[in-house]
């Protein structure tokens, strides 16, 4: 049976390839757990939860521990530097050494925006969250990772238009109303279909994250498809430090579905942090309240999860109107009974996950080698 040092020992031929050092040296190595059975546990730290070469460290520890006699199975987790630690391996560096940002290196906070069916209007919700952050001063980007029911671009007036690459080849997203947005719909020709695999999905949502020049961004939103599919899955690989929104109706239909979300999330390790009810009654324009989908559905699945009922957003018509016209409701008619709700969520998000200011040069792993052109695995329309 190696000894921990023996291990350590071994690692050291696991090699940053941007960094030239050893995953030990650069203190990325933060647990190793040996088993009776012979069984190597070695959780591995990133400096990004979008880390684009995670499948190296995977596969290069792997294969170290696993020529040490008596090695019988090697498990490799991971999780991130905290941001002392990356603080500290920036001096170790050299603060001047030149060195990259990754995509995600300057994002603060990623909420997850999920449902357990489709017709709750999570899209909806998810354009007026991002403008009502946006209201509140907050660096704000989408991602629309709903892939088969993307409507980002058209509720975000973005229809038809296509993201620019720059210098460094990386993908610029988007902007509408102060948002950055980027979307499958953008490369595709308007309103055409997707058929794709898991595996297509997979590689898809990974260069949304990794070869989009995010920036600086205190929120980013990812407008997830319903269920609990290939999506969900491949996002909880990704980006571990993510937490997770669920949308539902009052309906008690609505929330017992929303409920297998809530239990996919957790059994992929994303925390859950809060719950939002959606189509709460039907404000009329003269103001009166019509319960249509039923009372009490978030409220419910928020007390069964044990987290905040962030909102209650209404049925109004305004809302639907502006979402078919490409305008969020909130941007322009912060004082109709769904866009006060809305900003209401907002404000208590904020106050969930205060948005940390980000420190600037920040050391992030990235990709070696030249990088491919935008498009490289997404059609691209024309």
């Amino acid at each position: 049976m190696p000894t921990r040092d023996q291990i350590l020992e071994a690692l050291k031929v696991v090699i940053d390839p941007e960094l030239h050092k050893d995953i030990v040296t650069l203190g990325m190595v933060r647990s190793i757990d040996i088993a009776e059975t012979g069984a190597v546990n070695v959780t591995v730290s990133l400096t990004t939860p979008g880390c684009p070469i995670k499948g190296h460290f995977q596969s290069g520890v792997t294969n170290a521990v696993n020529a040490l006699e008596g090695v019988t199975a090697v498990n490799v987790g991971f999780d991130v530097l905290t941001d002392a630690e990356k603080q500290g391996l920036q001096r170790t560096l050299g603060r001047n050494s030149g060195l990259p940002a990754g995509a995600l290196a300057q994002v603060a906070n990623v909420v997850c925006v999920g449902s357990g069916k489709g017709g709750v209007g999570k899209s909806t919700l998810t354009v007026n969250l991002a403008a009502a952050l946006h209201a509140e001063g907050k660096k704000v980007g989408v991602l629309d990772a709903d892939v088969w029911g993307y409507s980002i671009p058209r509720m975000l007036g973005l229809g038809g238009q296509r993201p620019s690459v720059n210098a460094e080849r990386k993908i610029l997203p988007l902007e509408s109303h102060g948002i950055k947005v980027i979307s499958i719909g953008f490369f595709l020709k308007e309103d055409e279909a997707v058929v794709w695999r898991g595996p297509m999905l997979h590689k898809a949502l990974t260069q949304f994250l990794d070869d989009v020049a995010w920036g600086e961004l205190d929120y980013l939103l990812i407008d997830l498809p319903p269920g609990t599919g290939d999506v969900s899955m491949t996002l909880s690989q990704l980006l571990p430090q993510a937490t997770f929104m669920i949308v539902t109706t009052p309906q008690d239909v609505a929330q017992k579905v929303a409920r297998r979300s809530a239990q996919m999330a957790d059994k992929v390790n994303l925390e859950i942090s809060a719950v939002v009810e959606n189509m709460s009654g039907f404000t009329a324009p003269g103001g009166d309240h019509y319960p249509i989908f039923g009372e009490g559905g978030g409220q419910t699945l928020a007390d069964e999860l044990d987290v905040p009922l962030l909102g209650q957003v209404p049925l109004t018509m305004p809302l639907r109107a502006h979402a078919d016209a490409g305008i969020p409701l909130v941007a322009v008619d912060p004082d109709d009974a769904a866009a006060q709700a809305i900003r209401h969520t907002a404000r208590g998000l904020i106050a969930m996950a205060p948005a940390k200011p980000v420190s600037l040069p920040v050391l992030e792993v990235v990709q070696t080698g030249p990088p491919q052109p935008v498009g490289m695995s997404l059609p691209m329309a024309g």
